[in-house]
Protein backbone atom coordinates (compact mmCIF):
# COMPACT_ATOMS: atom_id res chain seq x y z
CA UNK A 1 0.00 0.00 0.00
CA UNK A 2 2.71 2.96 -0.27
CA UNK A 3 2.84 4.70 -3.27
CA UNK A 4 4.82 7.83 -5.18
CA UNK A 5 1.80 10.11 -4.80
CA UNK A 6 -1.31 10.15 -3.38
CA UNK A 7 -4.03 12.79 -5.07
CA UNK A 8 -7.20 13.44 -2.38
CA UNK A 9 -10.22 14.76 -4.45
CA UNK A 10 -11.65 13.19 -7.19
CA UNK A 11 -12.99 16.19 -8.43
CA UNK A 12 -12.08 17.76 -11.56
CA UNK A 13 -8.39 19.56 -10.52
CA UNK A 14 -7.88 16.24 -8.71
CA UNK A 15 -8.52 14.21 -11.82
CA UNK A 16 -6.43 16.84 -14.07
CA UNK A 17 -3.85 16.84 -12.02
CA UNK A 18 -3.36 12.91 -11.55
CA UNK A 19 -3.71 12.44 -15.23
CA UNK A 20 -1.20 14.98 -16.32
CA UNK A 21 1.27 13.62 -13.74
CA UNK A 22 0.88 10.29 -15.09
CA UNK A 23 1.20 11.25 -18.99
CA UNK A 24 4.94 12.72 -17.75
CA UNK A 25 5.89 9.63 -15.52
CA UNK A 26 4.03 6.77 -16.33
CA UNK A 27 6.20 4.39 -13.97
CA UNK A 28 5.29 6.71 -11.32
CA UNK A 29 3.09 4.50 -8.91
CA UNK A 30 -0.09 7.12 -7.95
CA UNK A 31 -3.14 6.33 -5.92
CA UNK A 32 -6.54 9.23 -6.65
CA UNK A 33 -8.62 8.38 -3.18
CA UNK A 34 -12.31 10.19 -3.12
CA UNK A 35 -14.92 10.17 -0.42
CA UNK A 36 -17.73 9.60 -2.33
CA UNK A 37 -19.21 7.26 -4.46
CA UNK A 38 -18.70 8.48 -7.74
CA UNK A 39 -16.46 11.38 -9.50
CA UNK A 40 -16.86 14.89 -9.72
CA UNK A 41 -19.46 14.69 -6.89
CA UNK A 42 -19.31 18.57 -5.61
CA UNK A 43 -18.35 21.84 -7.11
CA UNK A 44 -17.51 19.71 -10.34
CA UNK A 45 -20.86 18.10 -10.80
CA UNK A 46 -22.69 20.93 -9.61
CA UNK A 47 -21.53 24.37 -11.77
CA UNK A 48 -22.76 25.91 -14.60
CA UNK A 49 -20.97 23.70 -17.67
CA UNK A 50 -19.18 27.11 -18.93
CA UNK A 51 -16.06 27.27 -20.96
CA UNK A 52 -14.58 30.40 -19.41
CA UNK A 53 -12.36 32.81 -22.03
CA UNK A 54 -10.70 34.50 -19.39
CA UNK A 55 -12.28 38.11 -19.96
CA UNK A 56 -12.22 38.44 -16.17
CA UNK A 57 -8.87 38.03 -14.52
CA UNK A 58 -6.14 39.91 -14.01
CA UNK A 59 -3.32 39.95 -16.73
CA UNK A 60 -0.17 37.48 -15.66
CA UNK A 61 -2.30 36.31 -12.31
CA UNK A 62 -2.43 32.37 -12.02
CA UNK A 63 -6.40 32.36 -12.80
CA UNK A 64 -6.08 33.74 -16.69
CA UNK A 65 -2.41 32.29 -17.40
CA UNK A 66 -4.20 29.16 -16.41
CA UNK A 67 -7.50 30.00 -17.65
CA UNK A 68 -6.43 30.97 -20.97
CA UNK A 69 -4.24 27.67 -21.56
CA UNK A 70 -6.40 25.14 -20.21
CA UNK A 71 -9.15 26.74 -22.16
CA UNK A 72 -7.02 25.37 -25.54
CA UNK A 73 -6.06 22.48 -23.69
CA UNK A 74 -9.85 21.78 -22.72
CA UNK A 75 -10.85 22.15 -26.27
CA UNK A 76 -8.13 19.88 -27.85
CA UNK A 77 -8.94 17.54 -24.72
CA UNK A 78 -12.93 17.51 -26.05
CA UNK A 79 -11.61 17.03 -29.90
CA UNK A 80 -9.77 14.13 -29.20
CA UNK A 81 -12.56 12.42 -26.55
CA UNK A 82 -15.44 13.28 -28.52
CA UNK A 83 -16.92 15.22 -25.90
CA UNK A 84 -19.52 17.07 -26.89
CA UNK A 85 -19.49 21.01 -26.00
CA UNK A 86 -20.31 24.36 -28.14
CA UNK A 87 -18.44 27.40 -28.34
CA UNK A 88 -21.75 29.32 -28.52
CA UNK A 89 -20.29 32.61 -26.92
CA UNK A 90 -22.30 35.05 -24.60
CA UNK A 91 -22.33 38.60 -24.26
CA UNK A 92 -21.51 41.10 -21.18
CA UNK A 93 -24.39 43.18 -21.03
CA UNK A 94 -24.19 47.31 -18.75
CA UNK A 95 -27.70 48.04 -17.77
CA UNK A 96 -26.72 51.48 -15.73
CA UNK A 97 -24.93 54.20 -16.87
CA UNK A 98 -21.93 53.73 -13.92
CA UNK A 99 -21.02 50.24 -15.95
CA UNK A 100 -20.03 52.02 -19.02
CA UNK A 101 -16.46 52.82 -17.75
CA UNK A 102 -16.58 48.71 -15.89
CA UNK A 103 -17.45 47.78 -19.28
CA UNK A 104 -14.79 49.11 -21.28
CA UNK A 105 -12.33 48.13 -18.30
CA UNK A 106 -13.26 44.41 -19.20
CA UNK A 107 -12.73 44.61 -22.83
CA UNK A 108 -9.37 46.05 -22.40
CA UNK A 109 -8.43 43.77 -19.40
CA UNK A 110 -9.87 41.01 -22.38
CA UNK A 111 -7.99 42.48 -24.89
CA UNK A 112 -4.47 42.01 -22.85
CA UNK A 113 -5.23 38.68 -22.01
CA UNK A 114 -5.06 37.79 -25.47
CA UNK A 115 -9.11 37.64 -26.47
CA UNK A 116 -8.38 39.51 -29.79
CA UNK A 117 -11.65 38.59 -30.90
CA UNK A 118 -13.76 40.29 -28.49
CA UNK A 119 -15.66 43.39 -29.72
CA UNK A 120 -17.90 46.15 -28.73
CA UNK A 121 -20.93 46.12 -30.17
CA UNK A 122 -24.42 48.69 -30.24
CA UNK A 123 -27.78 47.96 -29.26
CA UNK A 124 -28.50 46.84 -32.35
CA UNK A 125 -26.14 44.39 -32.95
CA UNK A 126 -26.68 43.02 -29.32
CA UNK A 127 -29.94 42.37 -30.07
CA UNK A 128 -29.62 40.67 -33.06
CA UNK A 129 -27.64 38.17 -30.76
CA UNK A 130 -30.26 38.30 -28.42
CA UNK A 131 -33.38 39.88 -29.07
CA UNK A 132 -34.82 39.94 -25.71
CA UNK A 133 -32.00 41.41 -23.71
CA UNK A 134 -32.39 44.97 -22.92
CA UNK A 135 -29.15 47.27 -21.99
CA UNK A 136 -26.94 50.42 -23.12
CA UNK A 137 -24.12 48.69 -23.81
CA UNK A 138 -22.34 45.57 -24.57
CA UNK A 139 -19.71 43.41 -25.08
CA UNK A 140 -20.27 39.75 -27.29
CA UNK A 141 -17.16 37.37 -26.52
CA UNK A 142 -17.07 34.54 -28.84
CA UNK A 143 -14.86 32.54 -27.11
CA UNK A 144 -17.09 31.42 -24.46
CA UNK A 145 -18.83 27.85 -24.80
CA UNK A 146 -20.28 24.61 -22.67
CA UNK A 147 -19.74 21.34 -22.03
CA UNK A 148 -20.70 18.93 -19.40
CA UNK A 149 -18.22 19.12 -17.24
CA UNK A 150 -18.85 15.62 -15.13
CA UNK A 151 -18.68 14.23 -18.56
CA UNK A 152 -14.97 15.56 -18.97
CA UNK A 153 -13.86 14.12 -15.06
CA UNK A 154 -15.08 11.06 -15.96
CA UNK A 155 -12.83 10.58 -19.28
CA UNK A 156 -9.97 12.14 -16.88
CA UNK A 157 -10.46 9.23 -14.52
CA UNK A 158 -10.41 6.93 -17.42
CA UNK A 159 -7.39 7.91 -18.87
CA UNK A 160 -5.98 7.45 -15.30
CA UNK A 161 -6.50 4.38 -14.93
CA UNK A 162 -5.13 3.21 -19.07
CA UNK A 163 -1.94 5.06 -17.33
CA UNK A 164 -1.93 2.53 -14.92
CA UNK A 165 -2.88 5.23 -11.98
CA UNK A 166 -5.83 3.61 -9.44
CA UNK A 167 -8.56 5.33 -8.23
CA UNK A 168 -10.09 3.86 -4.78
CA UNK A 169 -13.96 5.71 -4.35
CA UNK A 170 -15.86 5.67 -1.21
CA UNK A 171 -12.14 5.95 0.66
CA UNK A 172 -12.45 9.62 3.06
CA UNK A 173 -9.06 10.61 4.71
CA UNK A 174 -8.90 10.93 8.95
CA UNK A 175 -5.43 11.70 9.00
CA UNK A 176 -1.89 12.32 7.43
CA UNK A 177 1.03 12.12 9.33
CA UNK A 178 4.54 12.25 8.27
CA UNK A 179 7.23 9.58 8.60
CA UNK A 180 9.91 10.96 7.35
CA UNK A 181 10.37 9.49 4.17
CA UNK A 182 6.67 8.31 3.34
CA UNK A 183 3.51 10.26 4.89
CA UNK A 184 0.95 8.09 6.49
CA UNK A 185 -2.09 8.97 4.65
CA UNK A 186 -5.27 7.03 7.23
CA UNK A 187 -8.69 6.45 5.62
CA UNK A 188 -11.79 5.69 7.27
CA UNK A 189 -10.79 1.75 6.21
CA UNK A 190 -7.12 2.12 5.32
CA UNK A 191 -3.63 2.86 5.60
CA UNK A 192 -1.99 4.30 2.87
CA UNK A 193 2.26 5.66 2.19
CA UNK A 194 2.80 8.11 -0.03
CA UNK A 195 6.32 9.91 -1.05
CA UNK A 196 4.13 12.90 -2.28
CA UNK A 197 0.59 14.06 -0.77
CA UNK A 198 -1.49 16.02 -3.53
CA UNK A 199 -4.57 18.08 -2.04
CA UNK A 200 -7.00 18.62 -4.03
CA UNK A 201 -10.07 18.56 -1.60
CA UNK A 202 -12.11 21.92 -2.78
CA UNK A 203 -14.23 22.24 -0.19
CA UNK A 204 -12.21 20.53 2.59
CA UNK A 205 -8.78 21.75 1.04
CA UNK A 206 -8.07 24.05 4.26
CA UNK A 207 -8.83 21.06 6.59
CA UNK A 208 -6.66 18.37 4.41
CA UNK A 209 -3.80 20.98 4.48
CA UNK A 210 -3.69 21.73 8.32
CA UNK A 211 -3.23 18.18 8.23
CA UNK A 212 0.22 18.72 6.71
CA UNK A 213 1.19 21.75 8.23
CA UNK A 214 -0.19 23.94 10.93
CA UNK A 215 1.07 27.10 9.06
CA UNK A 216 -2.33 27.44 6.65
CA UNK A 217 -3.78 30.43 7.65
CA UNK A 218 -6.55 30.52 5.71
CA UNK A 219 -10.42 29.25 5.79
CA UNK A 220 -12.00 27.67 3.31
CA UNK A 221 -15.82 29.59 3.68
CA UNK A 222 -18.83 28.23 1.36
CA UNK A 223 -20.94 29.61 -1.01
CA UNK A 224 -24.11 28.45 -2.62
CA UNK A 225 -25.02 29.83 -5.96
CA UNK A 226 -29.47 28.86 -6.16
CA UNK A 227 -30.47 28.75 -9.94
CA UNK A 228 -33.93 28.97 -11.36
CA UNK A 229 -34.66 27.07 -14.40
CA UNK A 230 -36.61 28.64 -17.56
CA UNK A 231 -39.77 26.61 -18.38
CA UNK A 232 -39.17 24.93 -21.42
CA UNK A 233 -41.88 27.69 -23.53
CA UNK A 234 -39.84 30.41 -22.19
CA UNK A 235 -36.59 29.26 -23.36
CA UNK A 236 -36.87 31.06 -26.30
CA UNK A 237 -36.15 34.36 -24.34
CA UNK A 238 -31.91 33.31 -24.19
CA UNK A 239 -30.28 32.10 -27.42
CA UNK A 240 -26.70 31.72 -25.88
CA UNK A 241 -25.22 33.28 -22.86
CA UNK A 242 -26.16 36.51 -21.41
CA UNK A 243 -24.01 38.10 -18.22
CA UNK A 244 -24.40 41.40 -16.48
CA UNK A 245 -21.47 43.34 -15.57
CA UNK A 246 -19.90 42.04 -12.53
CA UNK A 247 -19.08 44.38 -9.68
CA UNK A 248 -14.90 44.49 -9.27
CA UNK A 249 -15.00 44.74 -5.73
CA UNK A 250 -17.07 40.91 -5.56
CA UNK A 251 -15.87 37.99 -6.87
CA UNK A 252 -18.52 36.55 -8.19
CA UNK A 253 -20.57 37.40 -11.46
CA UNK A 254 -23.98 38.10 -10.93
CA UNK A 255 -27.25 36.52 -11.96
CA UNK A 256 -26.95 35.66 -15.70
CA UNK A 257 -28.52 32.97 -18.05
CA UNK A 258 -27.00 29.84 -19.64
CA UNK A 259 -27.35 27.40 -21.85
CA UNK A 260 -26.88 24.46 -20.66
CA UNK A 261 -24.95 21.21 -22.50
CA UNK A 262 -27.73 18.41 -21.38
CA UNK A 263 -30.58 21.23 -22.52
CA UNK A 264 -32.43 23.70 -20.89
CA UNK A 265 -31.57 27.55 -19.58
CA UNK A 266 -30.37 28.21 -16.17
CA UNK A 267 -30.84 31.54 -14.35
CA UNK A 268 -28.72 32.53 -11.81
CA UNK A 269 -26.46 32.05 -9.45
CA UNK A 270 -26.97 34.83 -6.44
CA UNK A 271 -24.61 33.81 -3.74
CA UNK A 272 -25.57 33.18 -0.38
CA UNK A 273 -23.33 31.79 2.92
CA UNK A 274 -23.92 28.08 2.85
CA UNK A 275 -24.56 26.40 6.49
CA UNK A 276 -22.81 23.65 5.76
CA UNK A 277 -19.74 23.09 3.23
CA UNK A 278 -21.97 20.73 1.40
CA UNK A 279 -24.95 22.68 1.76
CA UNK A 280 -26.83 23.00 -1.21
CA UNK A 281 -29.72 23.21 0.17
CA UNK A 282 -31.18 25.80 3.03
CA UNK A 283 -31.93 23.06 4.79
CA UNK A 284 -28.69 21.49 4.91
CA UNK A 285 -27.13 22.75 8.26
CA UNK A 286 -23.68 22.06 10.32
CA UNK A 287 -23.28 23.58 12.77
CA UNK A 288 -20.05 23.01 13.87
CA UNK A 289 -19.30 24.03 9.99
CA UNK A 290 -21.16 26.84 9.99
CA UNK A 291 -19.81 28.47 13.65
CA UNK A 292 -16.38 28.13 11.92
CA UNK A 293 -17.85 30.10 9.16
CA UNK A 294 -19.00 32.94 11.32
CA UNK A 295 -16.30 32.82 14.14
CA UNK A 296 -13.34 33.48 11.70
CA UNK A 297 -11.97 36.68 11.79
CA UNK A 298 -11.60 36.85 8.07
CA UNK A 299 -15.11 36.20 7.29
CA UNK A 300 -16.61 38.58 10.05
CA UNK A 301 -14.28 41.75 8.02
CA UNK A 302 -15.83 40.50 4.72
CA UNK A 303 -19.49 40.29 6.05
CA UNK A 304 -18.72 43.52 7.53
CA UNK A 305 -17.72 45.08 4.30
CA UNK A 306 -20.46 42.91 2.42
CA UNK A 307 -23.05 43.32 4.66
CA UNK A 308 -25.73 45.33 2.02
CA UNK A 309 -24.89 43.24 -0.66
CA UNK A 310 -24.41 40.15 1.26
CA UNK A 311 -27.95 41.06 2.57
CA UNK A 312 -29.49 41.81 -1.37
CA UNK A 313 -28.46 38.05 -2.34
CA UNK A 314 -29.69 36.10 0.86
CA UNK A 315 -33.18 38.11 0.01
CA UNK A 316 -32.74 36.63 -3.41
CA UNK A 317 -32.89 33.22 -1.81
CA UNK A 318 -35.82 33.53 -0.03
CA UNK A 319 -37.85 35.96 -2.70
CA UNK A 320 -38.47 34.78 -6.06
CA UNK A 321 -40.05 37.87 -7.03
CA UNK A 322 -36.55 39.59 -5.79
CA UNK A 323 -34.56 36.89 -8.28
CA UNK A 324 -36.86 37.83 -11.01
CA UNK A 325 -36.47 41.52 -10.55
CA UNK A 326 -32.91 40.71 -10.57
CA UNK A 327 -33.33 39.07 -13.98
CA UNK A 328 -35.28 41.54 -15.29
CA UNK A 329 -32.11 43.83 -15.65
CA UNK A 330 -31.16 42.26 -18.65
CA UNK A 331 -34.54 40.43 -20.26
CA UNK A 332 -37.66 42.36 -18.80
CA UNK A 333 -39.91 39.94 -20.44
CA UNK A 334 -39.23 37.46 -17.84
CA UNK A 335 -41.44 36.90 -15.13
CA UNK A 336 -41.39 34.86 -11.68
CA UNK A 337 -44.10 32.39 -13.04
CA UNK A 338 -41.62 31.18 -16.20
CA UNK A 339 -39.19 29.93 -13.56
CA UNK A 340 -38.82 26.85 -11.90
CA UNK A 341 -36.69 25.63 -9.63
CA UNK A 342 -33.15 24.42 -10.58
CA UNK A 343 -30.06 23.63 -8.73
CA UNK A 344 -27.16 24.76 -6.65
CA UNK A 345 -23.76 24.35 -6.28
CA UNK A 346 -21.56 25.81 -3.56
CA UNK A 347 -18.20 27.55 -4.02
CA UNK A 348 -15.28 26.75 -1.78
CA UNK A 349 -14.46 30.30 -1.40
CA UNK A 350 -10.57 30.92 0.67
CA UNK A 351 -10.75 33.66 3.11
CA UNK A 352 -7.52 35.39 4.88
CA UNK A 353 -7.50 36.34 8.32
CA UNK A 354 -7.85 39.79 7.15
CA UNK A 355 -10.67 39.72 5.16
CA UNK A 356 -9.46 39.30 1.55
CA UNK A 357 -11.32 36.99 -0.62
CA UNK A 358 -9.07 35.02 -2.55
CA UNK A 359 -9.01 36.14 -6.54
CA UNK A 360 -6.56 34.21 -7.53
CA UNK A 361 -5.16 30.45 -7.22
CA UNK A 362 -3.62 29.17 -3.92
CA UNK A 363 -0.93 26.31 -3.92
CA UNK A 364 0.69 25.94 -0.39
CA UNK A 365 3.62 23.54 -0.40
CA UNK A 366 5.37 21.41 2.19
CA UNK A 367 7.75 19.10 2.80
CA UNK A 368 5.73 15.76 2.16
CA UNK A 369 2.13 17.82 0.64
CA UNK A 370 1.44 20.20 -2.56
CA UNK A 371 -1.51 21.63 -1.42
CA UNK A 372 -4.48 23.52 -3.39
CA UNK A 373 -6.36 25.67 -1.24
CA UNK A 374 -8.08 27.80 -3.48
CA UNK A 375 -9.18 26.55 -7.28
CA UNK A 376 -12.84 28.50 -7.58
CA UNK A 377 -14.48 29.13 -11.06
CA UNK A 378 -12.46 28.91 -13.98
CA UNK A 379 -10.95 25.83 -12.12
CA UNK A 380 -12.61 23.22 -14.47
CA UNK A 381 -12.09 25.40 -17.95
CA UNK A 382 -8.49 25.79 -16.39
CA UNK A 383 -8.17 22.18 -14.94
CA UNK A 384 -5.38 20.61 -17.24
CA UNK A 385 -3.66 23.70 -17.10
CA UNK A 386 -3.84 23.56 -13.58
CA UNK A 387 -2.98 19.53 -13.07
CA UNK A 388 -0.50 20.80 -15.77
CA UNK A 389 1.41 23.29 -12.61
CA UNK A 390 1.39 20.92 -10.15
CA UNK A 391 2.28 17.59 -12.30
CA UNK A 392 5.45 20.51 -12.79
CA UNK A 393 5.62 20.90 -8.71
CA UNK A 394 5.51 17.31 -8.03
CA UNK A 395 8.02 15.88 -10.46
CA UNK A 396 10.31 18.33 -9.42
CA UNK A 397 10.53 16.41 -6.49
CA UNK A 398 11.06 13.07 -7.58
CA UNK A 399 13.42 14.15 -10.52
CA UNK A 400 15.82 15.82 -7.73
CA UNK A 401 15.78 12.26 -6.08
CA UNK A 402 16.46 10.42 -9.31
Amino acid sequence: MRYDVIVIGGGIVGLATACQTLKKKPNLKLLLVEKEGALAAHQTGNNSGVIHSGLYYKPGSLKATNCINGYHMLIDFCDQESIPYELCGKIVVATDDFQKPLLENLYQRGLQNGLDKISRISIEEMNEIEPHVKGIAALNVPYTGIVDYKLVAEKYGEKIKELGGEIRLNTKVTSISDQGQYSNVSTDDNSFEAKLVINCCGLYSDKIARKTSQDVDLKIIPFRGEYFKLKPEKEYLVKHLIYPVPDPNFPFLGVHFTRMMKGGIEAGPNAVLAFRREGYKKSQVHLGELAESLMWPGFQKVAMKYWKTGFGEMYRSFSKAAFTKALQKLIPEIQSDDLIDGGAGVRAQACDRTGGLLDDFSIIETKSAINVCNAPSPAATSSLSIGNSISDLALKRFDSVD
